[in-house]
Parts: C-alpha cells; structure tokens; sequence
C-alpha cells in the first residue's frame, strides 16, 4: 500500500511540474526548456507553470495533492493515518482537479466571472493534455491505496487500482456518453427538460404492435428486434460450439483449416457478407437463378427479410461465440469425464451429463454476447432488412435521416438497454450460483475423450455446409477486385490493387495507403488496451466482492449494446469540449474501439475464470504474495485463450468497424473501412474490394504474431495421438 502510494504520488507531481496540462491542438505539445518557456507558456506549460505564471489558482489542486500523498508515504506514520492521507490527497485531488475542469471553459458555470476577471484577454481552457492525464491517473492509484490501507479489497492495492482505474475509465468513456445521450429521452423539441417526452415517444404502435400475430403484413420494430436476437443468439451460440468441439476433439485432419475458416468473418470488412449473400441468394443470384433454370422454381426476394438477415447475422456472429467458447472446450478437465466412463457411462451420457453442464458459463456468455450484437448491429439490417425493420435501423435514420429526431433515437436507445439489462440478469443467475471449477492445482494429464459418434456426425454436417457456403460467398465477393467492371466487364485485371497500393521511387502513392496505415497504427493501439482492460475486469468481477460490482459489470455492456452510429454521436457530443476534448483526434477513436469491443474481452475472460479454481489464487496469498503476483504468475498464464480472443476481436474490430467511428473520422484520421464505404458510395466496387483483401491478409498476419507472442496455455495434458487438431496452432482468434 505504501509503495503504491509513494510511487504514484511522485509520478503525479513528476506531470505537474514538468508535463504540458492542456492538450496542444496544433502538436504534440513537446516542451522546450530554453529561457523558461516550459513555465510561461500559457498553452504548453505544466500546471505549476499556469499557477505562477499565469494566475490560474484552481489547478493548486494537482500540485498540492501529489504532494500531499508524498508525504503522507515518506513520513513515519500509522498504517490508519497514511490510508486516510491517502484517501484524502487522491479523492479530494481528484474531486477538485474534476470540478474545475467541468466548471472553466466553453461550458462551464464560471464562464461568465472568467470573463469579468480575465478582462478582454483572448484566453480559453483547452482539453487535458499529458500533465492532466498522468496526474489523474496517478491520484486514482493513490486514493485505491488509500482504500486497501482502510481494508477495503481484503487490503491490496492491486486490486483496489484495478477496481478504480476500472470504474473511472467505464464512466467517463461508456456511462458520460451514453448518459448524455439518454438525456435526449426525456428532452423535447425545443430542448427542454420534459419527462413525458420519452413517453409519448415509447408509446408508438410501429413499436409494440402485435398486429402480425392476427394476420397484419408485420409486428412492432421491439418484437422484431427481440426474435431476431434470440434466434441469432441461440443460432450463434449452437454454431460456435460446434465448432469448438469439432475443433478440439473432433479428431479431423482439416482442423486447422477450419480454424481459419471459423473466424474468417470477423476479419471482413463490413460489406463483404453482405455483397456475398446477395450475389448468392439475390433475385439474380447464382442459386436462385439455377432454381429457376433447373426446377422451375422462382425464389424471390426471400433474402431481403427475416431469413436473410439472420442469415447474415449468424455468419457476422457466430466466430464471437467460438473465441468464447474455443478456451471454454479446451479447459474442460478430461479426468472427469474419464471418472463417468469408469463408472460404465457411455459417451452419449457422459456428453449429455459432465461435458455440456461444465461448458455452461462459456454458452451462457456466448448467448449473451450474440444477443447484444444482434440488436446493435445496424448494417446488415440496412443492406438486407426489407420490411423487416429492428430498432437499429430506426436509431440509425432517426439519427441521420431526414427527421434528424435525436430525442426518438434515445428513446430507441433506452429499449436497446433495457433488453441487454434483461437477458444480463438472466444470464448471471443462471450461472452466478453453481461452480464449474475444472482447472484446480492438481495434476491433470488426462486425455480428451472423443466427441459421441452422433455429436461429431452433426458437427461435420453442419461445419461442411457452413464451410461451403463461406467459400462460395467469400470467391464470389472477392471476384469483383480482379475484374474490370463487375456486371459488365469481367476482363481480368489487378489495376484496382495497383490504383489503391501503388509505390513509386519509394513513396506510397496508392489512393488507399493513407487510410490503411493510419487504420493498423490505431488499431495497434487500441488492442493490446482492450484485451488488458478486459482480462483485469474478468478477474476483478469473478474474484473480488465488492459494493457496485453488479452495476458496474454491466456498465461495460452499455456501449456493446447500443449501435455504432448512436456511439459515434454520443462520444462527439461528449469529447468535442473541455476538458475532454478529444474530438478530431486519434484519442477520441482509440477510446471508441477500446470501451466498445471491451464487453469480448471480458464475457471470454469471465468464462475461462469459471474454470480455473480459487485455491489457486489463494495458495499464492498463503506463500505471500500479493493480488499482482496471484494474477501475474497464477491466473494469467491460464488465462491465455481469453487474452487471445480480446486481443483478436478488439484488433479486427478496430480494422473493420465503420458505424461507430464514421462521425469521428477526420481529413488526417480517416480510417480504411471509411474509405471503403466511399469508394462503394461512388460506384467504385473494384477499387473497394481491393482494399478489403489487403485488410484481410493483413489481418492474418498480425493475428498469427499475437499467437506467437501470447502462446499457448499449458495445462499439462497429453494429446490425443490419432488427433492431429490437438497439436496443431491455433489461428490467430484461438489459443
């Protein structure tokens, strides 16, 4: 506690000395030290620089507050004293360092005094910069010190940082936004304050009729949403498992190859399955036409509808519930189910009693995770909805539309929330009260039993038909880069990828090098982030009690569940001012992809926690160690599936995402999947489908390095000789 403390502290007052407080819009807000101009600059100086030269007293607060909580760790104090010492130089910092932050500026309360006082100097507050954020950051470790002194967190500080660092990232990025978009609910036309606006505007018969039960053409836009959820969340969910059981235990020479091929949609670019599906089952698709030709039969617009749009929705979802469930299947412990065979249980039985009930946490988790995806997910539903409309599509055009109604998407939104809090709760108490410990500190040398003769026959059926399907739709999809014209013209040719990834005399002059390269930096970024904000919660939330730990958890889930656009809008409105202004930046999209593509980090992690037994932890305390060393040394070499599937999903997430940043993309920022709608928007197919493939192969590639460099968890069991899946590297979604 008190080294966290002391080391903290010293690096708070390290930024407030030295670090540039405000964020420096036209550089990177780098010091220069000569003739003192690190101290006078009123745009680049530290905060004790603003205070003594510039007059501006209500930053004390981060000089005093760090000092306060280096002394407060140098001085000989009481274990009691120190903590509240603590408490009080991070809390109160903090509290301060906030309140002026919010109150000085464009929209703060003091505006109109700043005036009176700073006469008619030409002077604004910009957003935090280095200084504010390191010294932030660091008085929230001392006040979690300050909390493990009094107790709290059974004393350590690692876990007290974690669980504030924690709550303070998910409200200022997840809760702040969204919140702020909320509001419009209860806002009307004019902005004013009206309750009953939300109301009137939930009260729409287009939302709750059930008018297709008595014959009527359709039902409300809710009960649509909620069918198609259930029905993709139940489909992803059956669909990823078997995968992950045909993958682990099927025992198939083309396993590795269906690695690749599982997780192959969640490196597409958004159009890609879209265009595929269409080209396929379209009313001049490739199937329907041959029906005609060969049966007679016509068969219409069916894709555009319910049948097409959960067809879409299982292809875009299905790979999420196997990064899930893949570590799930491979954790099980085969002794186990050895034990059931001992006891003259056949394999069926022992499938049906053992297996399936110990993978429960990673099916409830994989449910849970298709089902938010299913109700946020807006571009498959505006390609190919139809009539067939969900909330998504309506938050979408209220936003952008014509009606430009932001009030109604909000209401839209509060619906969204409300059915991901309801299937949230039912998901925790279907899996909160029992255990499905399978990793304890005993030896495990097992063997994995083969799949039932009946469950692997179903899982080859239905791998093999969904295999073809996936490399029909994918050779038919990319056909169009290597064609002049696709409908017209199919000369050969490779001037797309030359047009879009040219070099000459070392320059990269390609139309597409710009938006690629700036989308792999971001995305680099913002991975390694999210896959350890996601694992650190997992932990926190599976091993700690804690006050608030059930609102919290859900948190997390907030900006998973409400469409891409809707937090493309939320985070302009909310970044786009002091002290948070991060719009036009590259922070502001890190931020986005980081606490949105969170939720898979953390469902993956909490399921392979489920297994992994609490001795474990507690055996390290025993020998000494504290919260870090249970989870450095212990939890997290176990852990290395789940830091595998946050690592992919937040990566390929980040490269293929286009809704939730289209808003907050500049001229210098501009994203690869941007550039991709643009170049559809003009008509230019072949140039689009170009840069789709080269973001896909580059893709693989970085995932096969994250493999490399995690490696795989090791768990001391032996591989099956005639099961070749056993030994064989896993792609880069699966550890």
């Amino acid at each position: 506690m008190r080294s966290a403390g002391l080391w903290s502290s010293a690096a708070a007052l390290f930024a407030a000395l030295l670090l540039p407080w405000y964020l420096v819009q036209d550089g990177l807000g780098v010091l220069s030290f000569s003739d003192g101009g690190w101290l006078t600059d009123a745009d680049g100086a530290p905060a004790l620089g603003l205070v003594l030269a510039e007059g501006r007293w209500w930053l004390w607060p981060a000089v005093l507050a760090p000092g306060l909580g280096l002394a407060a760790a140098l001085l000989p104090l009481s274990r009691p004293a120190r903590s509240w010492l603590f408490l009080l130089a991070g809390g109160l910092g903090l509290a301060l360092l906030a309140a002026q932050g919010w109150s000085i500026g464009p929209r703060g309360w003091l505006s109109p005094w700043q005036t009176a006082a700073f006469g008619e100097t030409e002077w604004r507050q910009y957003g935090i910069g280095w200084g504010g954020s390191v010294v932030s950051g660091a008085l929230a470790v001392v006040f979690a010190a300050g909390l493990a002194g009094r107790g709290a967190f059974r004393g350590d500080a690692f876990t007290a940082t974690v669980a504030v660092v924690l709550t303070i990232a998910i409200g200022v990025f997840t809760a702040l936004p969204i919140g702020q978009m909320m509001a419009g609910a209860f806002r009307d036309a004019a902005g004013g304050f009206v309750p009953s606006a939300a109301v009137t505007r939930l009260a729409d018969d287009r939302l709750w009729s059930l008018g297709c039960v008595a014959g009527a053409p359709r039902c409300g836009v809710v009960w649509n949403t909620l069918l198609l959820a259930l029905l993709t969340a139940a489909g992803t969910t059956a669909l990823g498992l078997a995968f992950a059981l045909l993958v682990t235990r099927g025992r198939l020479r083309f396993a590795r190859s269906l690695r690749w091929l599982t997780v192959l949609p969640i490196v597409t670019p958004p159009f890609i399955l879209g265009l595929g599906l269409i080209l396929i089952f379209g009313r001049s698709g490739l199937l329907s036409q041959a029906a005609e030709s060969w049966f007679g039969i016509e068969l219409g617009r069916w894709i555009y509808g319910l049948p097409g749009l959960l067809l879409a929705q299982l292809f875009a979802f299905t790979p999420i519930a196997f990064l899930v469930l893949i570590g799930v299947v491979e954790g099980l412990s085969p002794t186990l189910e050895e034990a059931s065979q001992t006891l003259r249980a056949d394999e069926k039985i022992t499938f049906r009693t053992i297996t399936l009930p110990l993978l429960l946490p990673g099916l409830a988790n994989a449910f849970l995770l298709g089902f938010v995806e299913s109700i946020a997910d807006f571009g498959n539903a505006v390609v190919l909805g139809g009539s067939f409309n969900v909330l998504a599509t309506e938050i979408f055009f209220a936003v952008v539309g014509a009606q430009a109604d932001a009030g109604r998407a909000a209401s839209l939104s509060l619906i969204l929330l409300v059915l991901t809090l309801v299937i949230f709760f039912l998901q925790r108490r279907l899996t909160g009260r029992k255990s499905y410990v399978s990793i304890s500190g005993k030896g495990d040398s097992g063997l994995p039993p083969p799949l039932p003769k009946g469950v692997r026959r179903l899982c080859v059926a239905v791998a093999g038909t969904w295999g073809a399907l996936t490399v029909g739709l994918y050779l038919l999809a990319f056909m169009g880069g290597f064609v002049e014209v696709w409908g017209r013209d199919y000369t050969p040719t490779l001037r797309h990828f030359v047009k879009a990834f040219s070099i000459e005399g070392g320059q990269f002059t390609g139309l597409a090098w710009g938006s690629v390269l700036t989308t792999l930096e971001l995305a680099a970024i913002s991975a390694p982030i999210t896959a350890a904000l996601g694992i650190l919660a997992a932990w926190l939330f599976s091993r700690t009690r804690f006050a608030g730990k059930g609102v919290l958890e859900f948190a997390t889930l907030l900006s998973f569940a409400v469409p891409g656009t809707v937090i493309g809008v939320a985070y302009l409105a909310a970044f786009n001012l002091p002290p948070l202004e991060l719009a036009g930046t590259g922070a502001i999209i890190v931020a986005c992809f980081v606490f949105r593509n969170l939720p898979v980090g953390l469902r993956s992690g909490m399921a392979a926690m489920a297994q992994i037994d609490g001795s474990l932890d507690e055996a390290s305390h025993t020998l000494g160690g504290g919260g870090m060393d249970a989870f450095r040394r212990v939890v997290l070499p176990l852990l290395r599936p789940a830091i595998v599937a946050g690592l992919t999903y937040s990566f390929v997430r980040a490269m293929t995402t286009v809704s939730a940043v289209i808003f907050l993309v500049t001229a210098e920022t501009e994203l690869a999947t941007v550039f991709i709608v643009n170049r559809i928007i003009n008509g230019d197919y072949g140039l689009a489908i170009s840069t789709s493939l080269v973001l896909i192969v580059l893709m693989l590639v970085v995932l096969g390095l994250m493999e490399m460099l995690v490696g795989r968890r090791r768990i001391g069991r032996r591989a099956a000789v005639a099961a070749p899946v056993a030994s064989a590297p896993l792609p880069g979604a699966i550890a």
